[in-house]
């Protein structure tokens, strides 16, 4: 489909990919576009809800400055899923099994910040995670930052401990079942608490960098950082360190599930081809209309013609394996998922336990109050974001879930 709207009223235009705008994200786009450093235009993917500053499901391309809130907090999370050499019908009757040993191989649900009734995070950290975060781990890898904001280093946040679990909300582990009937797992996971601080740290840290110009904004969440300053240089290196964080995240619970469903199915996982995974919540530097640009993801994947990606429907619908078409006018890039269509306060005071049970039939899954607000009927229908996206990428596979863990 084209471009359903265009909006005119800021500085650049935005390209609305969607007939389904509410009025806050609306404005919301009209405030980014209205700032003196973005470039050409924004983008909307059909996705797209508000957010804090910035709406979830849009692409911001920026000339030498950068806006943390328009990053987020969950910095790098994105998605990884693996076809295996496994079909559908060798699950046989094992999906009510296999749902309890992925939840009992991967750390998940709400935290303390690390305390020793955190289900969020390892309570001895595997002797892999242990090793990567010796090599890996913030203060290895970025000294001279640390040094210069130690308070980064909250007490409270216990990297090395979440690095391998799964988190809360919208965070997920799935088998799927494709249209050939292979089957897939799929997760869904970023930086977790380390991500989170880095981000609530450059949210206030712009803030307070901008001043008495922070009363010019249209709204104060949208405070930048512009390039040049040690302050700038210090989130992008913290940013890709979070980025490099989510993605070592996500392989460590790929390995746990595999080991998991192995030990249920009583045979070793093999994995066909090479994982696919992709960030949705990103900042990059890359080229587009012969200019070097920032570009911010916020809830939307890259597609170029060369990238594979994932993009996710609620717990009880389909998601999709596409490759990127490359277009132009989106930077490069793609919805990340359904999106939601109403707040998490909204979906449990509308929804119910049977609502649950009816809108998740055929799904392996944990039915309680505790996930009422992540029921299928407060997203989006992924067919339409789909179909509204299809300029942007090209459908290789769709995936059925028989097995859903949640956060």
């Amino acid at each position: 489909m084209p471009i359903y709207e265009m909006i005119h009223t800021g500085r650049v235009p935005v390209y609305v990919y969607t007939d389904d705008l509410d009025h806050s994200s609306r404005q919301q786009l009209m405030n980014v576009a209205s700032l003196p450093f973005i470039f050409k235009q924004v983008a909307a993917m059909p996705d797209v809800h508000a957010g804090l500053g910035a709406v979830i499901g849009s692409v911001i391309p920026t000339e030498k400055a950068v806006i943390p809130a328009a990053v987020g907090v969950d910095i790098g999370c994105g998605m990884q899923a693996v076809k295996l050499a496994l079909r559908a019908d060798e699950l046989g009757s094992h999906a009510e099994a296999l749902h309890a040993a992925i939840e009992q191989a991967v750390p998940h649900g709400r935290t303390d910040q690390g305390g020793p009734q955190d289900r969020g995070a390892w309570q001895t950290v595997p002797a892999p995670i242990r090793a990567h975060w010796a090599q890996f781990g913030l203060e290895r890898q970025l000294p001279q930052v640390l040094t210069r904001h130690p308070k980064l280093l909250h007490k409270r946040v216990n990297s090395e401990r979440h690095l391998g679990t799964l988190g809360t909300g919208n965070h997920f582990i799935e088998i799927c079942v494709d249209e050939a009937q292979q089957v897939w797992v799929m997760l869904h996971s970023g930086s977790r608490g380390i991500g989170n601080r880095i981000g609530t740290f450059f949210i206030e840290l712009a803030r307070q960098e901008m001043g008495s110009r922070l009363k010019q904004l249209p709204d104060p969440d949208l405070a930048y950082l512009q390039e040049g300053t040690v302050v700038f240089q210090d989130y992008v290196h913290c940013v890709a360190w979070a980025q490099g964080y989510a993605k070592a995240n996500r392989r460590f619970m790929m390995a746990a599930t595999l080991e998991a469903m192995a030990t249920v199915l009583g045979r070793p996982m093999r994995v066909l081809g090479e994982p696919i995974d992709c960030h949705h919540n990103t900042m990059e530097r890359e080229e587009h209309f012969n200019r070097t640009l920032w570009i911010t993801r916020k809830g939307a994947i890259r597609a170029r013609k060369t990238d594979l990606g994932i993009v996710p429907g609620s717990m009880g619908a389909k998601s999709y394996i596409v490759r990127g078409k490359g277009n132009p006018e989106t930077f490069c890039s793609s919805a990340h998922g359904a999106g939601r269509k109403m707040s998490r306060h909204e979906a449990t005071r509308r929804f119910n336990l049977a609502d649950l049970e009816r809108q998740t039939v055929g799904v392996a899954c944990r039915r309680n109050a505790d996930v009422i607000d992540e029921i299928p009927g407060a997203y989006k229908d992924i067919d339409t974001v789909m179909a509204q996206q299809a300029d942007l990428v090209e459908i290789l596979h769709v995936l059925k879930q028989v097995v859903c863990v949640k956060g």
